[in-house]
């Protein structure tokens, strides 16, 4: 039976791994003029008609009191708007403008890119034992949740 504390190891990987997966993708991104932040909307905002702030905030890693600044700021750049939500008059839409869509356009090849150079060498067999090893931590941590 496992210690009480043989998990920090794993809790130290897993964190070390997120902060360097962040380090280098961040380089990318902000050397298409963007945050991270900035990034993570217009990324989640392309190819849709758009959506609620709520909405948003729920398929971004941006917490709620950011998110408001950052797309204010991403506003102020003309790249998304918000407008009048058709069925609820309590909140907007946002979504990419014809700039915001040429940004997406841009950037999120250029990203997928960026990212692919660090998985170019890894098997499919290498993709599927990650992707089982992650959604098994993952579904650990929901079910403690629950």
């Amino acid at each position: 039976m496992s210690q009480p504390t043989d998990f920090l190891p794993t809790v130290k990987a897993l964190v070390r791994c997120y902060q360097a997966f962040e380090a280098h993708s961040a380089v990318n991104i902000r050397a298409l003029g963007l945050t991270p932040s900035q990034f993570d909307i217009i990324a989640t905002l392309g190819n849709t008609p758009g959506m609620t702030a709520t909405e948003l905030g729920e398929k971004t890693l941006i917490t709620k009191g950011t998110l408001t600044g950052v797309v204010d700021r991403l506003a102020d750049r003309g790249w998304v708007e918000r407008a009048a939500h058709g069925s609820d008059g309590r909140c907007q839409i946002i979504h990419l403008t014809k700039s915001g869509e040429a940004l997406f356009a841009k950037a999120f090849p250029a990203q997928m890119a960026h990212l692919a150079a660090c998985f170019a060498d890894a098997s499919a067999a290498e993709h599927t034992r990650w992707q089982t090893a992650l959604r098994t931590l993952e579904h650990a941590f929901r079910k403690e949740r629950a």
